[in-house]
């Protein structure tokens, strides 16, 4: 006689039947037809079974003591790992509301008493193969998405290039050395995984926001490629008319920004548009170029004014030298509730010294 298979094992089948003489006649038959049988008579003994092995199919009397089986089917589905067992009801209760009842808890089919071999056969083979084929498509569906996701990593690391380039381009201009991106990646890499053990923002400093930060971060000053370089690149004290030019670079850099997400809408575009326009707002309200305040400030935004200002003060710039560590840390103190958000500042505080290790200037 041919085995049937599921799989590379022969299919085992829970029989549960608190009538012993039922539970005879349909371990026989399981057997004639090729399968393992595991005959119990209650629902503790069911759940014992289950325990110890995982069946491929359940055969289930609705007519029992304690629990019936339509409770036990229930249950069963809530079960993440048995709610795609087929179950199916056997029964001398073959009623239109019984069987509605059945298929609503999940079930797949129902057997009438008394039991012909035939049919036993035909309804476990269909289900059997059918619980086969939605296996043998998880396991496919799985490769697939371990593909697709290989290639988004693929497609995401090449946009990262893309997009550091670009900004490293417009850095030039400043930063003859090339480092502050460098840095700023780095320091918002290191304070955005401090924050993730903060009760205050271990929620929302989540792997994907760490993943979007990183990839936006580069673009926070991208506006100032539509600054003039007498402007940016002046050596002295900057006039009031031409303060307000640079502070344009906000807007414009957002704007710019928004054309690429209308064309390839990502979470970490949309972040890069928060960062660009909102890194300069103070927590205390004074900073531009809306005048927000507190927690009306995008969090990205305020993890990217720290280490930006950290990372100004501690170069060279064409208008002064850089600040020493300690110097930079005294200021950015100073500045905790005004310029930044003093929970960011605490965490930034606690790690300060790694802001030192990790980046040479």
């Amino acid at each position: 006689m041919e085995r049937k298979m599921t799989g590379s094992q022969t299919a085992n089948i829970l029989i549960v039947d608190d009538t012993t003489s039922n539970l005879v006649i349909l371990a026989e038959m399981i057997k004639s037809i090729g399968y393992i049988a595991r005959p119990v008579t209650s629902v503790k003994q069911a759940l014992s079974a289950i325990a110890a092995k995982k069946p491929q199919l359940i055969l289930l009397d609705i007519a029992m003591p304690e629990i019936d089986g339509f409770d036990f089917c229930e249950i069963l589905k809530q079960d993440p790992i048995m709610r795609d067992v087929p179950i199916i009801f056997i029964s001398a209760l073959n009623s239109t509301e019984d069987k509605v009842k059945g298929f609503k808890l999940g079930a797949v089919d129902f057997i009438s008493k008394p039991f012909e071999l035939e049919e036993i056969t035909l309804r476990i083979n269909t289900h059997l193969k059918i619980f086969q084929m939605q296996n043998e498509l998880k396991v496919h569906n799985r490769r697939l998405f371990k593909m697709f996701n290989k290639q988004v990593e693929k497609v995401t690391d090449e946009q990262k290039q893309l997009i550091y380039t670009l900004c490293k381009m417009v850095e030039a201009r400043e930063d003859k050395e090339g480092k502050h991106l460098e840095h700023v990646v780095s320091y918002c890499k290191l304070l955005a995984m401090s924050l993730q053990f903060s009760p205050k923002f271990e929620k929302r400093v989540t792997a994907s926001f760490l993943d979007s930060l990183l990839m936006a971060a580069p673009l926070h000053d991208i506006g100032k490629v539509y600054i003039r370089d007498e402007i940016l690149l002046k050596p002295g004290p900057l006039t009031e008319e031409e303060m307000e030019i640079v502070k344009t670079h906000t807007e414009l850099g957002a704007e710019g920004i928004r054309e690429m997400y209308e064309k390839n809408p990502s979470d970490s575009l949309k972040m890069a548009m928060d960062i660009a326009k909102y890194h300069h707002e103070k927590w205390d309200g004074t900073g531009y170029p809306c005048g927000l305040a507190g927690d009306e400030i995008p969090l990205s935004a305020r993890i990217l004014a720290v280490v930006d200002v950290y990372d100004i003060l501690t170069s060279n710039r064409c208008y002064r030298d850089a600040y020493t560590h300690e110097e930079a840390i005294e200021i950015m103190k100073q500045e905790s509730g005004k310029s930044f958000d003093p929970d960011i500042i605490e965490i930034f505080l606690k790690i300060q010294k790694r802001f030192q290790k990790d980046v040479s200037h």
